[in-house]
């Protein structure tokens, strides 16, 4: 049996051997084998160092190392980990108190992802839906959205290579076209148990929906008692240089239920459902349920990020407001740059040609971002940004951008 334990030194190519050798092959991953990490800054298993803007896909929401989440992840796990949802601790009640003020909303269920928050908000519309009629199960989703990858949120997912390799799916959901304003209004009827929306579009590119087409959606859901849905895991709790992306518009435009996880534990797993009592009233004891999540250590490090968040946030929208300027400038300077799309730290870079190779010229500038969409450079950095890290981002960007 061979094994590499954590205290062995081990090359870069040994780890990706191993991995090559026993993980499913389902990830088509970069040659990079990361060891550590501290602020906003990653280091390889050689020790060169890299400039994370794209956060675990926007996890790390207070980058690598932070001190305070480092001594509460050592004090909590000293203490309690895990306890199950038979009994009580300390930290849901506080946390579940933070997102329903923030959100707007009046309970909450914590579970471990994205995917599975989604997956009990299709729960709670099918239930409400039930409730009012057998037939009332239709959910009406948009097109080029993404919602995760169990078989459910698979299917309320827009985009078809995400979707074919698994079909059929779950039946009953609608899709519509953004731009298609007669189509949105025909598909949602009296069938339709609800709607779900990304308030801003994350793997579909970085689109923002429009303030008005979310209004439409929430007088089409209330007109016709659905439930509506935001779905704001990869633009929620802070990212946008708001609590919500819903939230940007004035007034804000309320959903019934937002799903939440990414941000929330910096690095953790953690999910969350927020909804507002209708919604909430759809699940009764025994209905739903998880196992792992809302754990003592997840929700105690979710509550020290919310201590530091508020404090956070106006550097948040400064430095995002400076890194979408500065991009706007490359903009100017590279007709290949069709757009820079986003609010706060969750921005978009679209080039006028496929650009997943950019992603390696990133890495050998010592950046780290993604593509998705084929053609839209994707940055979701740690709160934490500084301009001068900005300031390093694009002088990597511009010498990329030389090269193209």
């Amino acid at each position: 049996m061979t094994s590499l334990p954590v205290h062995t030194a081990a090359s870069a190519q040994a780890v990706m051997d191993l991995e090559s050798a026993y993980l499913l092959q389902n990830y088509s991953r970069y040659p990079l084998v990361l060891k550590r990490g501290k602020g906003c800054w990653l280091y390889d298993i050689d020790g060169r160092r890299y400039l994370d803007l794209i956060s675990g896909i926007g996890v790390n929401s207070l980058g690598h190392a932070h001190p305070r989440i480092t001594r509460v992840i050592r004090e909590q796990a000293a203490r309690l980990i895990h306890s199950s949802n038979l009994y009580y601790h300390e930290f849901q009640g506080p946390l579940a108190k933070i997102l329903c003020e923030t959100s707007g909303l009046d309970r909450a269920f914590f579970c471990n992802s994205g995917t599975e928050a989604v997956e009990g908000a299709i729960k709670m519309m099918h239930a409400h839906g039930r409730r009012i009629s057998p037939e009332k199960t239709e959910i009406v989703a948009l097109e080029n959205s993404f919602h995760g990858r169990t078989i459910g949120a698979l299917s309320l997912t827009g985009q078809p290579k995400y979707r074919q390799d698994f079909e059929p799916l779950m039946p009953g959901v609608r899709f519509v076209n953004l731009c298609d304003e007669p189509a949105f209004e025909q598909a949602v009827g009296e069938r339709t148990a609800g709607i779900i929306v990304e308030t801003i579009q994350g793997e579909g590119g970085i689109y923002p929906i429009s303030p008005q087409w979310l209004r439409r959606a929430r007088e089409l859901a209330d007109r016709h008692n659905a439930l509506l849905v935001f779905d704001e895991i990869q633009c929620g709790i802070g990212r946008p240089g708001a609590h919500f992306a819903y939230q940007l518009h004035e007034p804000p435009i309320l959903p019934d239920i937002v799903t939440l996880a990414k941000p929330i534990a910096c690095g953790l797993p953690l999910g969350a459902i927020v909804a507002n009592t209708k919604a909430a009233q759809s699940i009764a004891p025994g209905m739903h349920g998880t196992t792992f999540g809302g754990g003592a250590l997840a929700c105690r490090v979710a509550l020290e990020f919310y201590d530091i968040l508020d404090e956070l946030m106006p550097q948040m929208r400064r430095v995002g407001a400076y890194f979408f300027e500065r991009l706007k400038q490359l903009q100017r300077r590279y007709s290949f740059i069709r757009d820079v799309r986003g609010f706060g730290l969750m921005i978009g870079v679209e080039t006028d040609f496929p650009c997943k190779h950019l992603v390696a010229e990133g890495m050998k500038e010592g950046l780290l971002f993604n593509v998705t969409h084929d053609r839209v450079i994707r940055m979701l950095p740690p709160y934490i940004l500084t301009e001068k890290e900005v300031n390093k981002a694009i002088a990597g960007l511009n010498r990329i951008f030389r090269r193209v």
